[in-house]
């Protein structure tokens, strides 16, 4: 298949540095978390498992920004929606699942946690808690450790515009700056602080705050997966350098309701969520490849149909696993003696 529209146009990816296959590989990363995102929902709604958080129409940013890092050196530290981060580095929708359904397989705590609190040593992905922006923090330390050991590794952490008003976002930007650490710090903009909009929380951009730490911040438009890639890559390119953090504020939206708690349409209007459905960049990138003769409808059938049976087939593993032995279920919360939980 030859390439369609323009030149400059279908060889973006590849000026920015991403090959023709790991724009393609991006492509189905993002679908794929995409179709896990929408059965989460479904079997909640189903009253198969408890809770779900989605981050539908955020996954093409999340992709992106992930593929601008180094999978074997750098520190990942996600926030609660970033299935397409976690699915970018390795974690599978099996992993995924046993979160979901709190079972003892589950590789993040064992079931202990609600899903969305992403951990794997393996994968380099640093724990997450639910109090919101302590991963902030805890990304700057990465960092600090990383420039104390010489290593060539970067600690990226990401957010939400919420968070961006605690003062663990304040305070780790502010240690990050004075030592010129080498972390990213990644704003996923959606809008909404659960049911307060953005206008309700600050009167600024939130990238301008970096100027008050003396560190670069930047706004991106989060409906372009290749721009994201190549700001992202920017600042990763800025800290191995030793040139100090980055703040990116990455604009989206979430056009579902923070978790299946909540109803959305309390706070907000059917017709402005619709506007930004058809704002959806999963599409427009798929289009993109499309043009660049890297995907066709034919190639498309069969990663549906892939994608499928791996989503089938791990929402039957986890619904099947076993949940934790009761004996179990207070190890690592309580010191134990002589191995044992007390």
């Amino acid at each position: 298949m030859k390439p369609t529209g323009s030149v400059q146009q279908n060889l973006r990816h590849a000026e920015i540095g991403l090959s023709d296959e790991r724009a393609v590989d991006m492509l189905k990363t993002m679908l794929l978390a995409r179709r896990f995102d929408e059965r989460g929902q479904l079997l909640q709604r189903a009253g198969k498992v408890n809770f779900h958080i989605s981050g539908i129409t955020q996954e093409p940013s999340q992709v992106a920004m992930t593929y601008a890092m180094d999978r074997e050196r750098d520190w990942f530290l996600p926030y609660y929606r970033d299935y397409g981060v976690v699915l970018s580095l390795g974690m599978t929708v099996k992993d995924l699942m046993l979160s979901v359904f709190a079972k003892a397989e589950d590789p993040n705590s064992a079931g202990r946690q609600m899903p969305g609190h992403f951990g794997s040593k393996k994968l380099r992905i640093v724990t997450g808690s639910s109090p919101v922006t302590t991963q902030v923090p805890h990304a700057t330390g990465f960092a600090l450790a990383a420039k104390m050991r010489g290593e060539p590794s970067v600690a990226i952490v990401s957010f939400g515009d919420g968070s961006s008003n605690q003062g663990d976002f304040h305070e780790g930007c502010n240690f990050a700056g004075v030592h010129k650490l080498p972390v990213i710090f990644v704003c996923e903009n959606n809008q909404y602080a659960i049911s307060i909009p953005l206008a309700k929380q600050t009167r600024g951009r939130i990238c301008d705050r970096a100027l008050g730490y003396g560190f670069p911040g930047i706004r991106v438009d989060g409906n372009d997966p290749l721009e994201v890639y190549r700001v992202v890559k920017e600042a990763r390119d800025r800290a191995i350098a030793g040139e100090g953090p980055t703040l990116v504020e990455i604009m989206t939206y979430r056009v579902t309701a923070h978790s299946t708690s909540d109803n959305d349409l309390a706070y907000r209007t059917k017709e402005e969520v619709d506007l930004h459905k058809g704002k959806d960049s999963l599409p427009v990138y798929k289009q993109y490849l499309t043009d660049a003769g890297l995907w066709n409808d034919e190639k498309e059938a069969e990663l549906l149909a892939e994608h499928r049976k791996i989503i089938d087939e791990a929402t039957e593993y986890g619904e099947n696993a076993p949940f934790q032995a009761v004996e179990d279920s207070f190890r690592y919360v309580y010191a134990e003696q002589d191995g044992e939980g007390r």
